[in-house]
């Protein structure tokens, strides 16, 4: 369903019932731009990630907002969706109010439009909002202004009045006195031949409102009320209606007062809709949505904090369940099944075996979605095809209980180790930020810091690492780079040979980040230290390779490395891979009468396919 200003009110209270009634909600969004020329690193930190992020996001706007509620249904047995599709602007609705300015990618804005992105939509009806400290700030003013109600001008206030402060009159200039005594004859015939109830001033600017404001004051001091109104065009003028005594002003101002009160949390906006969201505490599910995350939690609720620890206390304390399908594609037990994790790609991947299609039927009064005919890149269609690709995994892991489970629920203990856990793109050993956690430290001694002149280029770097085997590039800029050695053997010779030349020079990655940020050599882990044996009790079933690969964890969701090309173009087998990474949890197959049925979890894991690590 399409949301405007033109509807938003009138559909708000659908929108409440809808996100209260439902069993987990799922949103997408659409924005001006996606980065603002801050170079993103394969081997940036979580935190340093984060924090390049928060420097560019502010830049940018959320402009399409899509929510999907997703219900099920005993009766059908099916879920039930309803899609909202919100268009968000942040119009300044006064002199008080925020103007925003952002940027535009160019990027960004023709693939919109190659989408069909309707902007002028977008810039005549988009939604307003207003962030709780903006609506705190003006609702402060606002009151402020309502403690002068007896003068009903906000021209001046008089000593002695409601407020301390003192404001005299404005001079009217030459130029505008003949103006002001024409409006000043106007509101004389309306006193004494009009029998209409109000007289409408043609709309003028704010000094001439002010001017009149003032004058009228001062020639009626009773027998009329003072109001200034805003038309559907946006265009202001002033209401002038009779009253009788002191009371009925005092009614009239309160009434007035009340208009400008409700006008006001009407510019709330979009952000209310944030906040049901928050306060319901469902589940919210996303697709690679931590850009979607950091611009709600930055327009909507507050500025995104430079701590990157704090960032991750606010997202908990406003949206306290988070999944993201891209992660869980990414990882087992999904990955061996997914060739490809892109939302379009996912959602019919997820049609075919192994995989069950999802029946989801859409609620009355909503648009229904036909998957066969994509709106990708429309945020509520976005989010209705994230919601599908989660019921699909979901339900997925339904076949590792015994007895096998059709269906499994949102709140379910086999979705917790995907549980707050946002993806990241684009990070070689780091594949997402654990929101209730600490993040992945992987070991990085393979990964070196190399300086070399501004002419270099990608093939320099490789032919200067030639006698170690194939290497992972990621440039910081034009004249350093860092450069993480596949082959782990053959790390410890690199500074030997390496080290320093006449053109460049190579530093292991913790000394240079000791040397820069200050941040300690990690300590070797339990099983890293020389001559220590476990007793036999502790070692755990599913033993793990000691030199498994930085993010393995015992205990823990494990990706497997995007697979690399050689020189020749063959892919690397997955075989090794699987060697370093050891096997977090073991799925067999077996042939049974021509077809392969997977086996249940090992014993002893009970529900939950994964343990959370105590630490990495």
């Amino acid at each position: 369903m399409e949301v405007t200003r033109k509807n938003f009110q009138a559909l708000l209270p659908d929108v409440s019932d809808t996100i209260n009634e439902c069993d987990f909600l799922a949103i997408d969004g659409e924005f001006t731009g996606l980065h603002n020329g801050i170079r993103e690193n394969a081997y940036d930190t979580a935190r340093e990630r984060y924090l390049k992020f928060q420097q560019g996001c502010p830049d940018f706007l959320l402009i399409q907002f899509g929510l999907c509620c997703f219900r099920y249904d005993d009766e059908l047995k099916k879920n039930v969706a309803k899609t909202f599709n919100f268009y968000t602007f942040p119009r300044p609705f006064s002199r008080q109010a925020p103007d925003h300015r952002f940027l535009c990618q160019c990027s960004s804005m023709e693939f919109l439009i190659t989408q069909g992105f309707d902007f002028n939509k977008l810039f005549r009806e988009g939604i307003p909002y207003l962030s709780p400290a903006d609506e705190q700030k003006l609702k402060e003013a606002l009151g402020q202004k309502h403690q002068q109600f007896m003068y009903s001008s906000p021209a001046f206030t008089t000593p002695g009045g409601a407020l301390e402060s003192v404001k005299s009159p404005a001079v009217i200039p030459d130029e505008q006195k003949e103006f002001i005594e024409s409006v000043i004859k106007k509101i004389e015939n309306f006193v004494e031949k009009s029998q209409e109830p109000s007289l409408s001033l043609d709309p003028c600017s704010a000094f001439r409102r002010k001017l009149i404001y003032q004058t009228a004051k001062l020639r009626f001091q009773t027998g009329i009320h003072l109001e200034t109104r805003t038309l559907d065009n946006r265009v202001r003028c002033i209401v002038i209606s009779r009253v009788n005594g002191e009371e009925d002003m005092r009614k009239k101002e309160y009434a007035r007062q009340q208009v400008e009160r409700d006008e006001l949390e009407a510019e709330v906006g979009f952000s209310k809709v944030i906040k049901m969201i928050s306060k319901s505490g469902k589940l919210m599910v996303g697709h690679n949505m931590l850009l979607d995350l950091l611009h709600v939690i930055h327009q909507f609720s507050t500025p995104l904090p430079p701590d990157y620890d704090e960032f991750k206390t606010i997202v908990g304390c406003v949206f306290p369940k988070i999944i993201d399908t891209k992660l869980m594609a990414s990882i087992h037990p999904f990955r061996e099944h997914i060739m490809s994790s892109n939302l379009g790609d996912l959602q019919k991947i997820l049609e075919c075996s192994p995989f069950r299609k999802p029946e989801v039927v859409t609620a009355e009064n909503f648009p229904s979605y036909d998957t066969q005919t994509e709106k990708l890149h429309e945020a509520g269609y976005d989010a209705y095809i994230t919601g599908l690709s989660f019921i699909g995994l979901a339900n997925y892991l339904g076949n590792f209980q015994d007895p096998r489970k059709l269906r499994v629920e949102p709140n379910s203990s086999l979705l917790e180790p995907f549980l707050n856990k946002i993806f990241v793109m684009r990070i070689a050993d780091i594949p997402y930020i654990n929101l209730t956690g600490p993040d992945l430290d992987p070991n990085r001694d393979y990964v070196f810091h190399v300086t070399f002149p501004a002419e270099w280029r990608l093939g320099d770097l490789q032919q200067l690492f030639s006698p170690f085997g194939m290497v992972n590039i990621a440039w910081i800029d034009d004249k350093s780079a860092f450069v993480g050695v596949l082959k782990k053997e053959n790390v410890s010779v690199v500074m030997k040979t390496l080290s320093e030349g006449h053109a460049y020079k190579v530093t292991p990655y913790y000394e240079y980040m000791r040397r820069t940020t200050g941040q300690p050599q990690p300590r070797k882990r339990k099983h890293e230290e020389a001559d220590i044996q476990l007793p036999a009790e502790s070692i755990p079933r599913k033993t793990l390779n000691v030199e498994a690969s930085p993010f393995v964890s015992r205990r823990s969701i494990t990706p497997i490395p995007e697979e690399k090309e050689d020189e020749e173009g063959d892919a690397m087998t997955s075989t090794s891979a699987k060697e370093e990474l050891g096997e977090p949890m073991k799925k067999k197959h077996k042939a049974n009468n021509g077809t392969q049925e997977e086996t249940k979890m090992d014993e002893g894991i009970g529900d939950k396919l994964f343990d959370e690590p105590t630490s990495w």
